[in-house]
């Protein structure tokens, strides 16, 4: 704690207990919609109510009960995402008017409902193939999809809401360039993103594999750090791609989705939720709520143990990047910069870095760099 003075110390948890809670109630809140709609005769009939607005046909209530599910997800998590962000506003963290923020909504809805509404549409016509085994192909067909998305992401969706340019000729490019050269990581492209149009947050990643690989620093972060700030960040993210995790990161993501189908698989042929439900079978269009209760379920029981892994990650990839540059001062120097400009609780209460946190503490960062100095 004597690396951050008093008040930016202060700073840090005042936000921290002024986003929290509003964080917090907006994830209760879409799960308990996913859980009323799921386990009652409400999301049941929600589905025979969509459809009929479109015929009624079995794939008019798959496809309109799939997005009216999506739109109300959506609707309920509004007014919990504005009230944060009007509290990072008042903390100078947001650039972005109210504009741009419905727009960024409205282009994740749309997203959203392009790639649910063909999954959907699949999955209940493997459903319609057999009621029993539907999860034996939809298991390897997620993991697949998990795998495409993985690689498309930078190309299809990251410009969806950034523009990217080039970073231009110069030291920093060539020292970047040099690092991952040094790292024995090829990078097709240094760009940076626009980052500022929307906050002041600092930041830097490595995406995409193979020839889609980049470096993408935000703007934000060229303009307030040292160049050799920079270079500590994107170190961290080349430890990243040097052990692999992406990589790792796809295949167990793919090994989950395929694990989590086959866990709704047996959850969907359970008679007493199909009984809750208002559904017969799975291959019935209303049991579409359940589907998405249990999906949700399964989402929140193992979110702690995926934070925990991430936190794992993020140290050894803090080692990688000290090791990279042999410069723990600077390193230091940039996670004490990381913390102020984000506004970051750098010491939060340990439950909720259990719970929630991706990523060590700053505290805890700054600790583990001057450990690896002494070694």
């Amino acid at each position: 704690m004597d690396d951050f003075t008093p008040e930016q110390v202060a700073r840090g948890r005042a936000l921290r207990r002024a986003q929290v809670p509003w964080l917090l109630a907006g994830r209760l809140a879409a799960l308990a919609l996913s859980l009323v709609l799921g386990l009652t005769p409400a999301g049941a009939g929600l589905v025979t109510a969509a459809g009929g607005l479109f015929g009624g046909s079995r794939t008019a209530e798959v496809l309109a009960g799939a997005a009216a599910l999506v739109l109300l997800g959506q609707l309920l998590g509004l007014p919990f995402a504005a009230r944060v962000r009007v509290v990072r506003g008042r903390y100078g963290l947001v650039t972005q008017g109210w504009g741009g923020w419905a727009v960024d909504a409205l282009r994740g809805l749309g997203l959203t409902l392009l790639l649910g509404l063909p999954l959907a549409y699949g999955l209940y016509a493997l459903t319609a193939w057999s009621a029993q085994d539907w999860w034996l192909p939809a298991a390897g067909a997620a993991a697949l999809l998990t795998v495409a998305l993985s690689f498309l992401h930078p190309l299809l969706f990251e410009p969806l809401f950034n523009r990217f340019t080039p970073m231009p000729p110069g030291p920093l490019r060539d020292a970047l360039h040099a690092l991952a050269a040094q790292d024995g990581i090829p990078v097709r492209q240094v760009l940076v993103a626009d980052a500022s149009r929307r906050t002041t947050a600092l930041n830097a990643y490595v995406s995409g594999l193979g020839a889609t690989r980049r470096i993408v620093a935000y703007d934000t972060l060229l303009a307030a750090a040292e160049p050799r700030e920079v270079e500590l960040v994107v170190a961290h993210e080349l430890g990243h791609v040097k052990h692999r995790d992406v990589l790792t990161g796809t295949a167990l993501g793919a090994v989950g989705a395929a694990v989590a189908v086959a866990v709704l698989g047996l959850l969907l042929s359970w008679p007493p939720l199909l009984t809750a439900a208002g559904a017969t079978d799975a291959a019935d269009p209303r049991s579409l709520p359940l589907l998405a209760a249990c999906a949700a379920l399964i989402g929140a029981v193992s979110g702690p143990a995926q934070c925990a892994v991430s936190r794992r990650i993020e140290a050894r990839a803090d080692r990688h990047a000290l090791e990279l540059t042999a410069d723990p001062d600077q390193f230091v120097a940039m996670q004490r910069r990381l913390a102020v400009t984000n506004i970051s609780d750098v010491d939060p209460p340990r439950l909720l870095e259990l719970l929630f946190a991706t990523h060590p503490s700053a505290v805890r960062r700054i600790a583990a760099a001057r450990s690896w100095q002494q070694t």
